[in-house]
């Protein structure tokens, strides 16, 4: 709810009055006596969904953008007429569950901080994140995203569009270039001093977990990005809270900034790489997704005239997003491919283990463990892995010298792959009630563990 005050110029007032009459809205109007141009000021709640349309009759009627138009968050409005105006508005799709235009424009402006402030919290939230992601602490990296003031210049730039603003969307857009490249500076700067004076001990990084998962991107990264404008677009235009929304827009970009500023201070180029992709992609769809739902809303410029020449910049620059991460997905897509061959390797090798056991009725087969000892660059280009690790639960005393044989077999395993096979002890428990069952112990193996190709 809303409750909107209007400075009426002088000549206006009978036309403001009727409008507002005849749209059945309740006000209070209160003479001016100030010796300005305003003779009234008229006051009256209204439902949000009703808030522009009513503004687009007083506009209507004479009140231009000269005049003192201000809306207010209304808690409580206890009136007949009230109620059915909300109804009335409830039933408008064009309105329902929107703010107005000028209430829109007000929050996106105020969610684009000042340039210190912006630049402050970034340099903070990336230095937090780039601690997490050194100590593979995803709570570290959680509280790095809940400061990181991302959400507001891409809601601006996406509201500067829609409502054909390029002051707005120029401040958007570049207060995001600079965001970013301010991150990935304090990320590598934070980094380099925890190398150059010891902080930490010598490490890998890309044996992080953290930084693994940023590595290689694929179309999973798409839909938390997109998944991420629509939800930042949604909570601006129904003025909702956007503070929660503003922490899955910092998933999408603070983690992998500070990756590439890890990947800068430790001369990876494959690491700065797999995370630029990942950030560009990430940004890209966001603002794609926040404008294209906010222009599916229904927000258009306040004058009808410029509604085509905002329709014309809104698809261009949808165009070029929409191209900008087709080129990228072609990484997304190589990416998503060499995750699905992976997966399909290992899930062959376990339903051929699943299998074999199985020829061995006593036999109990208790784990598969599949092992890549490459890095992630290195799988892309050979999925399969260097070791697996077979678990199988025996009856005391059982051999089964022909198991390693067959199983190295059906894992193919003449390329290089080895086979470990490792046995614990199944061991009978009776039960209260005569009937027993059967339970493994999981003590070490009572053979050393066999190579691919040796007798068990």
């Amino acid at each position: 709810m809303r409750l909107v005050q209007v400075m009426i110029p002088a000549g206006k007032r009978r036309a403001v009055l009727d409008a507002l009459d005849d749209a059945g809205v309740e006000y209070a109007l209160t003479d001016e006596v100030s010796g300005r141009e305003y003779t009234a000021v008229v006051s009256f709640p209204l439902p949000s969904d009703a808030v522009e349309p009513i503004l687009e009759r007083l506009r209507e009627a004479g009140i231009e953008r000269e005049s003192y138009t201000v809306v207010l968050d209304a808690e409580t409005v206890v009136s007949k007429k009230f109620e059915r105006l909300s109804e009335e508005y409830a039933q408008d799709e064009e309105t329902t569950g929107r703010i107005s235009r000028e209430e829109l424009k007000t929050k996106a402006g105020e969610m684009a901080p000042k340039l210190s402030v912006y630049v402050l919290l970034t340099v903070v939230s990336a230095v937090i994140a780039t601690a997490g992601v050194l100590l593979d602490s995803a709570a570290v990296v959680v509280g790095s995203m809940v400061i990181a003031p991302l959400i507001g210049p891409a809601m601006a730039a996406s509201v500067g569009t829609v409502l054909d603003d390029r002051e707005m969307f120029v401040r958007g857009a570049r207060l995001q270039l600079l965001g970013v490249v301010v991150a990935v500076a304090a990320a590598a700067g934070f980094a380099t001093l925890l190398k150059t004076v010891h902080l930490i001990p010598p490490m890998d990084p890309t044996t992080v977990g953290q930084v693994q998962e940023r590595l290689l991107p694929d179309f999973l990264s798409l839909v938390v990005a997109i998944g991420a404008g629509v939800a930042g677009a949604t909570s601006l235009r129904t003025g909702v809270s956007a503070s929660l929304v503003g922490v899955m827009i910092a998933v999408a970009l603070i983690p992998p900034t500070a990756v590439i500023g890890i990947g800068i201070a430790y001369g990876l180029p494959l690491v700065v790489l797999g995370a630029s992709v990942l950030v560009l992609v990430n940004v890209l769809s966001i603002n794609l997704a926040g404008t294209a739902t906010l222009w599916y809303a229904g927000y258009r410029p306040e004058q009808w005239f410029r509604t085509d020449e905002a329709r014309t910049a809104t698809l261009q620059r949808i165009a070029v997003l929409v191209a900008s991460i087709a080129v990228l997905s072609v990484f997304l897509g190589g990416v998503t491919y060499m995750s699905y061959t992976t997966a399909a390797i290992e899930d062959d090798m376990v339903a051929g283990v699943e299998d074999t056991v199985a020829e061995y009725p006593e036999a109990t087969l208790v784990d598969v463990e599949v092992v890549h000892e490459q890095n992630v660059y290195e799988r892309a280009f050979d999925p399969r892995p260097e070791r697996v690790v077979i678990t199988v639960a025996r009856p005391p005393g059982q051999t089964y010298p022909q198991l390693p044989q067959q199983l190295a077999e059906v894992l193919e395993s003449g390329d290089g792959l080895v086979v470990e096979v490792r046995y614990v002890d199944s061991v009978t428990v009776p039960e209260r009630e005569g009937r027993s069952s059967v339970a493994s112990t999981a003590g070490p193996p009572v053979r050393p563990p066999v190579n691919a190709g040796q007798p068990g």
